[in-house]
């Protein structure tokens, strides 16, 4: 039988090329040809991959420890999937800004990818996500992201915050509703074109669901099913997720319909009108594959409300946490702010000449360090960094809690010390390590806009109250543990807002 095959013209051709692949795999396997250095990291597991070696409630406090027996960049496997984990200003700074487009693309995680669906700005690539982020920056700056216009939308909704936390007159009141109602109006105002009253049970739910999927996504049953999606689709939060970004998609179609049906072309009331006339001016010039359409504005929206409200707004509840923890910084505070303000109406040019005030605003963002890990990158291209060859489409967590909290950058990097911002004669310093917005093609593209809300919110409310614990509880036992999700926010809490007037 053999003598026949080889017989055949067609099978000696084969069976030479056969031969051939063998003699090579054997050359490849015993010659050992130089293979390619990649990054160092604990030895996973069959399958469960490093799970047990850390903890997904704190991921950010696990790997910031594997780091310092790893080095700066190591890689772990979360299952089957291999993370690479960048850690330290150097090296976070050298991979998103010295080889931004090699380290630009976004991981889309199952869960992300099961509600955005790659529009929207946040979880999407390629040309899609370029033209979406262009046109949200361009439009946002339109209208004054951190700018004259912004600035008088966010100090027209400091009087409503305000005048929302003089209703509980001194009395203990957990203020998370209330700073999240104000900081989501200021987005409001930018996309939609006007705000919401607190009172608004539509305004109120979008909010709460917002608010409970960023806190879901950080749960360790959503962190597993990204891990192993095809085995534990059928988990309660992944279904409850679901339904919430379900429901919120909805209320915000319903909204832009709303404004497409008073649509003036002449008159951009903010960035949903802006877009509608895009598409408008698209259809009309007969556009193929335009990237304006229903869905990119929906996913565009609803990122921007997600984003823009749960950063700025946790960040605010941990500034005025630590005000209460250490009352003697706020005393600071509040002083700078008599001597150089007074009574009047505070404003962004105010910054210059409030130092101390600038630098606890600064050190409450450095300390909170309220989005650890970044939003996962993934590699564009092969590369090599480090001397460590990093493969395409490979995750890349840039460890932002191990910027900010870099001992190597910052005196006293695991307590709260606005002199971190201060220098010598106690004037405001930048500091090369403070990146708590990331850095880069993804770094948030409302820096602008955050820096001058926290300011303005934080100076109009400690101008006119006390922060304090609720009666029977010391400064000392006010916690500073962090709640888990997929931002780092204060645990649930109670502060008496003490009016100063």
């Amino acid at each position: 039988m053999m003598e026949f095959i080889l017989q055949s013209p067609t099978s000696v051709s084969l069976f030479g090329v056969f031969v051939v692949l063998l003699v090579l795999h054997l050359l490849y396997s015993n010659f050992s040809f130089p293979k390619r250095r990649e990054p160092p990291g604990p030895r996973p597991f069959p399958l469960l991959g490093n799970l047990l070696q850390v903890d997904l409630k704190r991921l950010d406090q696990s790997l910031f420890h594997l780091s310092r027996t790893f080095g700066p960049i190591f890689q772990v496997y979360f299952g089957p999937k291999k993370v690479v984990v960048l850690a330290g200003y150097r090296t976070v700074k050298e991979a998103l800004l010295n080889q931004a487009d090699e380290f630009g693309n976004r991981e889309i995680t199952p869960l992300f990818y099961d509600f955005n669906q790659g529009h929207g700005i946040l979880f999407s690539n390629g040309d899609s996500w370029k033209e979406m982020r262009r046109f949200a920056l361009t439009t946002l700056r339109k209208f004054g992201m951190g700018k004259k216009m912004s600035e008088e939308i966010t100090i027209e909704e400091c009087g409503y915050l305000i005048k929302e936390m003089k209703k509980y007159k001194g009395k203990a009141f957990n203020n998370t509703q209330a700073i999240n109602y104000a900081v989501s109006n200021v987005v409001s105002a930018l996309v939609f074109g006007k705000r919401f009253e607190y009172e608004d049970p539509v305004f109120q739910k979008m909010v709460e669901r917002d608010n409970e999927i960023i806190h879901l996504t950080g749960s360790v049953s959503l962190q597993i099913y990204n891990m192993f999606p095809w085995l534990v689709r059928w988990i309660k939060n992944r279904q409850l997720m679901i339904k919430n970004a379900a429901i919120s998609i909805r209320d915000v179609k319903d909204i832009i319909q709303q404004l497409k049906e008073t649509l003036e072309p002449q008159t951009c009331r903010g960035l949903v009108d802006c877009f509608l006339i895009r598409q408008q001016k698209d259809e009309e010039s007969g556009v193929k594959d335009t990237h304006f359409h229903e869905e990119n504005l929906a996913f565009t929206v609803s990122n921007l409300f997600a984003a823009g409200t749960d950063t700025t707004a946790t960040t605010l509840q941990w500034s005025l946490l630590l005000m209460a923890k250490y009352p003697h910084f706020q005393d600071q505070v509040q002083e700078e702010l008599v001597r150089v303000i007074g009574s009047r109406e505070v404003s962004v040019e105010d910054r210059k000449n409030l130092p101390f005030t600038d630098a606890v605003i600064h050190e409450t963002q450095r300390l909170a360090s309220i989005i650890p890990t970044a939003i996962p990158h993934k590699t564009s291209q092969d590369v090599t960094f480090q001397g460590y060859f990093i493969k395409k489409n490979t995750v890349v967590f840039p460890l932002l809690t191990s910027v900010l909290h870099d001992e190597s950058e910052w005196e006293s990097p695991h307590t709260f010390n606005p002199s971190h911002f201060l220098d010598k004669e106690g004037q405001f310093i930048k500091r090369d390590a403070f990146l708590p917005f990331s850095a880069g093609r993804r770094v948030c593209l409302g820096e602008g806009l955050a820096k001058m809300e926290l300011f303005l919110f934080f100076t109009s409310l400690l101008q006119r109250f006390r922060f304090t614990p609720p009666p029977g509880v010391s400064e000392d036992e006010l916690d500073l543990t962090p709640a888990v999700g997929f931002t780092i926010s204060p645990l649930p809490h109670e502060l008496c807002a003490v009016s100063r007037e």
